[in-house]
């Protein structure tokens, strides 16, 4: 027998297993799809924050909030430490009155919080891109530590503070939803490795049937490591049309809530898709060979 008949053989016969224990095929399928699931979830909501992060990161700035009424001198201070630097890409002055505006336009259920003031309740600031890939650290953070010293200056905000912020806040999701997935996967690899038994049990007169007719151990275990891979693969493809349609779902609904924004984003791409569904079909046949490893199918019982 060939070998493409063989594997045609195999995943008939897997088919054919599958259908008929279909009750105990559907809990093995059902547990992996809801461990990658999981996993998937997780993938899909650091992926969209990672991407967000890295989107705002590009548009990163440095603000320098001025005290209330600096000298005009003490302001070109600020001015001329700011304009020298190779990573400063623009600089823009925002005048109090400004800073008011924009508050309004942004917060305007919130626009009486700066009305009323006899002096301006918001200062004036330097808003000023960069480029952050063409700092050194240790020349930009001097360069802040100078800006802080500054006279005029009453605070300097460095958005890329908090942006490390949301990225160890990304890092630990992805680790929460590997470990998460790695504990449910590992439960999904003993289920199909004990349907797999089962299945096995419930053919030992006709595996003994085929030792008989010199049927090789390859021919006899086959169809059972089919079966593990095949369910495996259906749960993966289960998972993934689960967070396909959960994505379709909450994508119109985006604006609503954060775990929607996170969960509507980008879609996975494909080639996480595919990992998925290979950590699947692996999973399914990683059960089934543990589960039929110290298995001797179909052989006679020893004599007393």
């Amino acid at each position: 027998m060939t070998l493409w008949r063989a594997i045609s053989y195999f995943l008939r016969e897997a088919v054919l297993n599958v259908l008929r224990g279909w009750r105990v095929s559907v809990l093995a399928v059902l547990t992996i799809a809801v461990s990658l699931f999981v996993g998937g979830t997780f993938l899909l909501i650091s992926g969209n924050m990672a991407r967000v992060v890295s989107t705002w990161r590009e548009e990163a700035r440095l603000v320098v909030y001025l005290r209330a009424a600096p000298a005009p001198e003490a302001v070109q201070a600020v001015r001329d430490a700011i304009a020298p630097r190779s990573w400063v890409k623009s600089v823009r002055e925002i005048a109090a009155e400004e800073a008011k505006q924009r508050f309004r336009s942004l917060f305007p259920s919130m626009a009486d919080l700066v009305e009323g003031w006899t002096e301006d309740p918001l200062p004036a600031s330097f808003e000023v891109a960069f480029d952050a890939q063409r700092a050194d650290p240790a020349a930009f953070a001097a360069w802040t530590a100078q800006l802080r010293a500054l006279p005029a200056v009453a605070m300097v905000d460095d958005d890329r503070d908090w942006l490390r912020q949301l990225e160890t806040a990304v890092a630990i999701v992805r680790g929460i939803g590997l470990a998460l997935g790695a504990v449910l996967l590992g439960a999904a690899v003993f289920t199909i490795g004990s349907v797999i038994r089962l299945t096995a049990y419930l053919y030992a007169e006709e595996i003994a049937i085929l030792r008989l007719v010199g049927g090789t151990e390859f021919f006899i275990r086959g169809p059972f490591y089919a079966e593990g891979l095949l369910e495996g693969l259906l749960g993966s493809g289960l998972a993934v049309a689960g967070l396909f349609a959960a994505h379709s779902v909450l994508r119109p609904r985006a604006t609503e809530s954060l775990v929607a924004w996170m969960l509507a984003g980008d879609f996975l791409p494909w080639q996480q898709i595919v990992g998925l569904l290979a950590l699947g079909a692996a999973a399914g046949l990683v059960g089934a060979i543990l589960s039929l490893r110290r298995e001797n199918l179909g052989a006679p019982a020893p004599e007393n």
